[in-house]
């Protein structure tokens, strides 16, 4: 049996059948800029837009505290308290001030972690959730191997301070943030603009270290976390959400933190301008006029360029695919056939079948003026 095609024009969100074919408009130019290494994933999807040196394992700097962040909030007890050890207390660069002793729960260690990027709060999160900073970063990559699917990790600490063998790709940070970003408090704490610390020894009024979220506030944006180190340059992480497209990106090792910025923006722009995310709806009323045997078992979403023609096909085997007319694959999926997922309902439907009369037996035991009215209220 030949291949079975369909044209599908994406004009808006959803998607309007079309079997004339569209022209499709030639690929924009993806923007230049400064950064050693960059990427922009669609956080629904999973879809690169855009990458530079993506794979290439550099220093995260403080992009590290989003995983240590996200380990903490999903292994640790937010409401337990948290003693302030020497080695927190002592640990240099960007801090909350905390002090050997002080006490804080797991949530404000949170908050100061990626609010005001504080490497004693890392430190802190650590000690209190493996041990130590060593076993906790053991307990990190596995964790991220596990849940976000990083490939190139490879955590020394918690916070970023430079270490050798501390190293990540911007790639895998980006899959880390789109893990973290699946939960509702990180999303919460990171997207924080400012917030009242009230510590042991002072009070202050914490805001983020991130431009986009105030100074040079951009549409959308949702969250974001800074680093720097010597070693890494500036490295920047941002979130940012339109209609139906949430984008997340990465950039590693700018030379200044106003080209970090820069190259976010344009990377933004780019995604925003060009690209869309389209859903299918479940069932096979879109593919009715292309095979009935088939039907699309869930909900499908897609990230494609804005206005560009695309085709769906089945093949004889049922593989569903999203491409477009070049052939550049955009998605694709086994697709169940309609009387398997018939036999399937059926199935479940016996496996609900109604109680039998051994059913009932113990009920004879109580007084009849209870189990009659229980047996006729079950058969009713």
């Amino acid at each position: 049996m030949k291949k079975l095609i369909v044209i599908i024009v994406a004009l808006y969100t959803t998607f309007s059948i079309n079997l004339n074919i569209t022209m499709a408009k030639s690929k924009p130019d993806t923007p230049s800029i400064n950064s050693e290494a960059a990427i922009v994933l669609e956080a629904n999807t999973g879809k690169v837009i855009y990458e530079k040196n993506a794979e290439t394992r550099m220093y995260p700097a403080s992009l590290t505290k989003i995983a240590t962040a996200i380990y903490a909030i999903e292994n640790g007890d937010l409401n337990e308290t948290v003693t302030v050890s020497e080695r927190a207390y002592e640990t240099g660069g960007s801090s909350v001030f905390l002090e050997e002793g002080d006490q804080a729960t797991l949530k404000e260690l949170v908050q100061g972690l990626l609010l005001n990027s504080g490497n004693d709060a890392g430190v802190a999160i650590a000690e209190h959730l493996s041990g130590s900073v060593e076993r906790f970063s053991e307990d990190l990559n596995a964790y991220l191997e596990e849940k976000a699917g990083v490939e190139r990790t490879d955590f020394q600490n918690p916070h970023g301070l430079f270490d050798s063998e501390h190293r990540t790709t911007a790639k895998d940070l980006a899959k880390i943030t789109q893990y973290a970003q699946g939960n509702q408090t990180f999303n919460e704490i990171y997207g924080l603009e400012v917030l009242d610390w009230n510590g042991e020894k002072w009070d202050a009024t914490l805001y983020t270290h991130h431009r986009l979220m105030r100074e040079d506030p951009y549409e959308g944006v949702t969250g974001g976390k800074t680093g720097y180190v010597p070693q890494s340059g500036f490295t920047l992480a941002t979130s940012a959400s339109r209609e139906n497209m949430d984008l997340i990106v990465i950039t590693m090792k700018s030379r200044t933190k106003n080209l970090s910025y820069e190259d976010t923006k344009k990377l933004l722009d780019y995604g925003f301008d060009h690209y869309q995310t389209s859903t299918l709806k479940p069932g096979k009323e879109l593919l009715a006029d292309v095979n009935e045997e088939y039907e699309l078992p869930d909900e499908v979403s897609y990230t494609h360029l804005k206005e560009e023609a695309v085709k769906t096909e089945i093949d004889d085997s049922g593989q569903f695919s999203i491409t477009y007319p070049d052939g550049t694959a955009i998605y694709s999926t086994q697709l169940a056939k309609v009387e398997e997922k018939a036999t399937e309902r059926q199935v479940n439907e016996q496996k609900t079948e109604k109680p039998s009369w051994q059913d009932y037996w113990p009920l004879f035991i109580f007084p009849r003026h209870f189990w009659v009215t229980e047996i006729y209220e079950q058969i009713k």
